[in-house]
């Protein structure tokens, strides 16, 4: 076992594991640690925990120290400096003539080095840019391109459901989501529905997949043909993956009646569930669905 603090960076995209030595620190309080961009300011989202030697990178590097009021103020500079830099950076790219748009710029926290991110269709010819901006700044810089939903994450905003977007609040990683997903929900198939603000698949989408996968298990499907504990037999109109409740017409003579029952009190031979939603879509919604679900969805923010 070894201890462990998790620390979060402003721009970065996941959590990073330190040492925390003998320096008690709680979640929500700010670090000096040294990383491979450099000294850099950061947020304690993880408290020291004892974690399986394994499941972090060795050696871990130190923290440095607790943030003190002083490092807090230079932090604070250091965001009204990047202001001006986003706007001297994005005078530049117009100036060179580049296809490309300025998502944010950041200054580590010992000044060491300038980070502008930005997003392009494809790869940009930036050295003349660069050199520019050198002249400017005098310290290092470094121009990142970046996929669509780290530029989501980095600038945030509200989700379809009302509420700050998961990746810019607390996802560390962008798991992978697919159309498989949204079938096993039961969702509209429609890329408009089911796409988050940056364009891509939504990420919740993965949060109630194996709920989801483990219900439908013990459901028979629509269509399906059914025995019920009152001795019917009939077949399956409609299920209620939530309630576990089973509409199932039911023939009685001349008479057919729909009976809804829960799915315990179903006989059915179990089988691995059809793609229910693969007719309701047409064949251009599963052709932009393919679409966005092959476009990278891995973080690039996180490859220092």
């Amino acid at each position: 076992m070894v201890k462990v603090i998790g620390i979060r960076f402003r721009t970065a995209g996941k959590v990073y594991y330190f040492d925390p030595k003998d320096i008690e620190l709680k979640r929500g309080e700010h670090v000096i640690v040294e990383t491979a961009r450099g000294v850099e300011f950061g947020t304690v989202v993880m408290p020291p925990t004892d974690m399986e030697d394994n499941e972090v990178t060795q050696p871990l590097k130190p923290v440095m120290r607790k943030a003190t009021q002083e490092d807090a103020e230079k932090e604070k500079k250091n965001r009204e400096k990047e202001k001006e830099a986003f706007k001297i950076c994005k005078e530049k790219i117009v100036k060179h003539g580049l296809d490309m748009k300025l998502i944010d710029a950041e200054y580590t926290f010992d000044n060491n080095k300038v980070l502008f991110y930005f997003t392009a269709d494809g790869r940009v010819d930036f050295r003349e840019l660069v050199k520019d901006l050198a002249s400017v700044f005098k310290t290092r810089i470094e121009l990142r391109q970046i996929g669509v939903r780290d530029e989501t994450k980095i600038l945030g905003g509200i989700g379809f459901c009302g509420r700050p977007l998961c990746c810019h609040t607390y996802l560390s990683d962008f798991a992978p989501v697919s159309i498989k997903m949204a079938k096993e929900q039961n969702l509209s198939l429609n890329p408009t529905k089911i796409s988050g603000i940056c364009g891509r698949l939504m990420c919740c989408l993965k949060n109630e997949e194996e709920t989801y996968e483990e219900l439908n298990r013990k459901l028979p499907n629509n269509g399906d043909t059914v025995t019920t504990d009152d001795g019917f037999k009939g077949e399956v109109v409609s299920v209620n993956v939530l309630r576990q409740l089973v509409k199932v017409v039911i023939e009685e003579g001349d008479e057919r009646e729909i009976k809804e029952y829960k799915a315990s009190q179903l006989k059915f031979k179990s089988r691995h569930r059809k793609d229910s939603n693969k007719d309701k879509a047409s064949e251009a919604e599963l052709k932009a669905l393919e679409q966005l679900e092959k476009k990278d969805g891995k973080s690039k923010l996180d490859d220092d």
